[in-house]
């Protein structure tokens, strides 16, 4: 069974709704981790202080055409074609340890529905 990791780098107010978004789609598990970024453009000072926002990067461990599917729901219910609110992508994994069980039951339940 082939793995993925899908990485998601939202605004941290997207982070409740992609979660939901890629529940639906099928993920299981997610980790949540607060994040800072630089984006190509210059950020607004105030006082001398530049202001860049609060991010969430969301990482989840999916079965590689499952995490495809969830990438897709992402990307079109948060509408990232058209606005900059964050970037999603995905790694292919190759050694994994660790994973529930009943997540690996799941891939292969849906493996079977698509046989």
């Amino acid at each position: 069974m082939k793995f993925a990791v899908l990485v998601a780098i939202l605004a941290e107010n997207l982070e409740e709704k992609a979660i939901d978004v890629a529940r639906k789609a099928g993920a299981g598990g997610v980790t949540i981790l607060d994040a800072r970024g630089i984006g190509g453009k210059e950020k607004k000072t105030f006082f001398g202080l530049t202001y860049e926002g609060s991010q969430s990067a969301l990482v989840f461990v999916l079965e590689k055409k499952l995490s495809l599917a969830v990438m897709k729901a992402l990307r079109d219910e948060l509408d990232l074609k058209s606005h900059s609110h964050g970037v999603v992508f995905t790694v292919p994994l190759e050694h994994i340890a660790g994973i529930d069980l009943s997540q690996v039951e799941r891939f292969e339940e849906r493996i079977k529905d698509d046989i």
